[in-house]
């Protein structure tokens, strides 16, 4: 049996060089999603993506992530009615709208009436994404309505995967299975791919759709390394939960103030959703408060900025071209992080 290794992202280090950028505004975070089945583009000012999950994107979140440059899809665990109420009301604030739909059951329906309320980015969500309900799901949105939408699709792990979706009709595919921070798919399955692993493999794809690195993403460090290993924007979860602008009511203890976040396979997220649980790959928690998102999303943008300088790269594309990566060792991870309090 031929093993391969998978390297996650405390792995790696990115090796600094030579760069004769001034001020880290001269760094161009912008990029467009790419789109080679569709003739509609959308250019982001930030790299970031808010995940489709009940306790991180509704309309709140989906508003500000596009005013602050980037893109939130609102969640599809909840009525086509109520969905459709959200994305009005993102819509009512002149931002442009995402929404995710399943692959089974009403998912023509529910893009049939996303796309009715102005939807024109649409979110096959799904754990495993290299299967044959979104392949056949990719095509019967393809011949429903054709270009005239951006079709983001996933998870997958693996360069066939991501092959197999674009050439099913994907504009842009969700990289990464089981490495969320919520998320217990390895431990419940036994399967998956170490997170920088999955974009590297799909990174050497000859397709062009956009590559969304997804889950295992703890701090802006894990972003650039994300980025520079050829992924296009980054789906932030964990990161972005305990916002102000998260769905949830805010939690008061002793301890001080929390909110919920769980992941949408966990016992909780599928009881509220359906009333029955089916496969658990996720679990529930609270976490701390964290104020508005846009200081979240400023202090990321600060950190991958000043990420792409010390690659010496001006954009992403750029940071594509000239990252260099190397491996480090155990005691070299322990290095890596502050260790003064050790």
């Amino acid at each position: 049996m031929n093993i391969k290794e998978g390297l996650a992202y405390n792995d790696v280090l990115l090796i600094p060089q030579y760069s004769d950028i001034r001020s880290r505004q001269e760094v161009n975070l912008s990029k467009a999603l790419e789109s080679p089945n569709s003739s509609y583009i959308c250019r982001l000012g930030l790299p970031i993506i808010a995940s489709p999950m009940d306790t991180v994107c509704e309309s709140e979140m989906a508003t500000v992530m596009w005013e602050e440059g980037g893109l939130g899809v609102v969640h599809r665990y909840n009525t086509i009615e109520d969905q459709c109420s959200l994305i009005d009301e993102v819509l009512f604030a002149s931002a442009t709208a995402a929404a995710a739909i399943g692959a089974s059951g009403d998912y023509l329906d529910r893009a049939a009436a996303l796309y009715d309320v102005g939807v024109r980015i649409l979110c096959i969500d799904v754990a495993h994404g290299h299967h044959v309900f979104v392949k056949e799901a990719l095509q019967q949105l393809r011949g429903a309505f054709g270009d005239t939408i951006h079709i983001m699709a996933g998870n997958v792990a693996t360069l066939e995967g991501y092959n197999d979706l674009v050439d099913w009709g994907a504009d842009s595919v969700r990289c990464n299975i089981g490495g969320g921070s919520i998320c217990s798919t390895r431990i419940q399955t036994g399967h998956g791919v170490p997170g920088l692993q999955t974009i590297v493999d799909c990174a050497a794809s000859d397709r062009s759709a956009a590559i969304i690195a997804d889950g295992g993403i703890r701090n802006s460090g894990d972003a650039v390394k994300a980025l520079a290993a050829g992924a296009d924007f980054v789906m932030l979860g964990s990161l972005l939960s305990g916002a102000d602008e998260t769905p949830g009511d805010v939690i008061n203890t002793r301890k001080g103030k929390f909110k919920s976040y769980r992941g949408m396979a966990s016992k909780d997220a599928q009881i509220a959703w359906r009333g029955k649980t089916a496969s658990l790959e996720g679990v529930a928690t609270t976490v701390p408060r964290k104020g508005p998102v846009m200081n979240i999303l400023r202090e990321l943008e600060r950190g991958i900025r000043s990420g792409l300088s010390y690659s010496g790269s001006r954009t992403i594309s750029e940071l594509h071209t000239k990252a260099r990566f190397m491996r480090q060792t155990a005691s070299g991870q322990v290095e890596s992080s502050p260790h003064i309090l050790k």
